[in-house]
């Protein structure tokens, strides 16, 4: 279809209409097919397009009239600060991760892959296929769809030791996207005015998430091989607390991954506690040179209530996760989560499970790797090269992520808004911590678009440094 040939319809047509008075009556269709030797659906087009602006307005069976203009007054809302009372503690979600700044600006913010690391092709062909299947016309049951709650099940049961009982898909419950579970996870562990247990630094949604649901958080000190066992210990003695939430694998910002003894360790603790570990392996598909390894498969008493997504690694618009939850806390969730959601589109479930499930997956894995890895090593130079004072504590083995120190004197709001002012744009680490930062950090995604500004970046963060002498 010709999309110019419509577009100088519309032309000719603003044309007429800045000339007419309210309500004048436009040329008929025919009169305009024949005026520009055009298709009568080529002006329908153009007429769309004009309503869409609110220049027309089309009337069914008469025709199309000139839009009587608005009248512009001031807005007075004043009535709702009484209506809506004093604000309640939970944080702004507007984190700079959430921002889309001007294409003109190098990103080194966001909390998402650049879209060629996707699986494009994957993608387009399975929501095709979905639109086209049952799921697209039909409510999915409460817990997911059962083919994609066993192959969730599945690929945790791969990573379960023979001594452990491998989960099932009766213990998964399929999201609409991670932050809904991690609100319903806090809320039926800990519970409203409740605490909980969480790494410092930690996920900015997580933090968002328990002040939406009434949760205080009680922050773990936390490095490179994991959080501090004795600081773990005393915390859930000395707060009662009845969950931790960590991301053992890549973490969000650090990339930090424990060890299995670590995570063993970890674990005996919250054993011994009588408490929930919620594991959030928000990075699973991102590995560079490790693979993930969930803590979820060596328990089996119920104590790991286990976070997959699939958002990140699949496509920021099937927004699909899971839950894997064994007893009584799985009954809880599924309650929660059926108030909250009732269920996932069985159409973006079906288009997930399809790209999954086909060969092509693993092999995307693989080159995704590659390709991470050398996004990674990039910005890690560019930071050595040209940031004075910043330090890496570890690169690391995958995720998305560096986390940077800056020298502690750096005052980081200022230097924020300088280097975008130069051109790049950059997460402030204060947004990861549940309470005061220990210090001056940045978290710089690698996986944004771009890998070859990496250099320039630097060089202009440098420069914005500079001017704080």
């Amino acid at each position: 279809m010709n999309h110019g040939s419509s577009d100088r319809v519309a032309d000719d047509l603003r044309t007429w209409i800045a000339a007419a008075a309210p309500g004048a009556r436009l040329p008929s269709t025919r009169e305009l097919t024949v005026r520009h030797a055009v298709s009568p659906v080529t002006v329908q087009r153009a007429l769309r397009a004009l309503s869409a602006e609110g220049l027309v307005e089309t009337r069914p069976g008469v025709g199309a009239f000139v839009r009587a203009p608005r009248t512009v007054r001031a807005h007075d809302y004043s009535w709702q600060t009484a209506a809506l009372g004093a604000a309640g503690p939970a944080r702004s979600a507007a984190s700079a991760a959430l921002r889309t700044p001007s294409a003109e600006l190098i990103s080194l913010h966001s909390g998402y892959p650049d879209r060629e690391l996707l699986p494009e092709r994957a993608v387009r062909a399975a929501l095709a296929r979905a639109a086209r299947g049952d799921a697209a016309l039909v409510r999915t049951p409460s817990a997911g769809l059962l083919e994609l709650r066993t192959w969730f099940a599945a690929e945790l049961a791969e990573q379960t030791p023979a001594r452990y009982t491998a989960p099932s898909a009766r213990d998964v419950i399929v999201l609409p996207g991670s932050q809904l579970g991690l609100g319903a996870a806090f809320r039926s562990i800990a519970g409203p005015g409740g605490s909980l247990l969480v790494e410092s630094p930690t996920y900015w949604g997580a933090i968002l998430a328990a002040a939406q649901v009434g949760v205080s958080l009680v922050p773990v000190p936390t490095g490179p091989a994991g959080p501090d066992l004795v600081a773990l210990d005393r915390a859930f003695t000395e707060t009662g607390a009845r969950g931790f939430y960590a991301q053992p694998t890549y973490a969000n910002p650090t990339g930090a991954q424990w060890s299995q003894a670590h995570g063993e360790a970890v674990l005996d603790l919250v054993r011994a506690h009588g408490a929930f570990l919620v594991e959030d392996d928000w990075a699973h598909d991102f590995g560079i040179t490790t693979h993930a390894a969930p803590l979820a498969a060596r328990d089996d008493g119920g104590h790991v209530v286990y976070l997959r997504s699939l958002t990140k690694s699949v496509s920021p618009a099937i927004r699909v996760a899971a839950l894997v939850a064994r007893g009584p806390v799985h009954e809880r969730l599924l309650a929660d989560l059926e108030a909250q959601s009732m269920y996932v589109s069985g159409a973006l479930q079906a288009a997930a499970l399809d790209v999954v499930t086909q060969p092509a997956w693993q092999s995307h894995l693989r080159g995704l790797a590659r390709r991470l890895r050398a996004r990674r090593d990039l910005l890690v130079d560019a930071v050595t090269a040209h940031l004075p004072g910043a330090t890496i504590e570890a690169v690391p083995p995958g995720g998305l992520n560096l986390w940077v120190r800056l020298p502690d004197g750096t005052d980081l709001a200022r230097l924020i808004r300088d280097a975008e002012a130069r051109g790049v744009v950059v997460a402030s680490g204060d947004d990861w911590f549940p309470a005061e930062p220990t210090g001056r950090y940045l978290r710089l995604n690698f996986a944004g678009p771009d890998p070859g500004a990496f250099g320039r970046a630097a060089e202009l963060l440098a420069e914005a440094m500079g001017e704080q002498g």
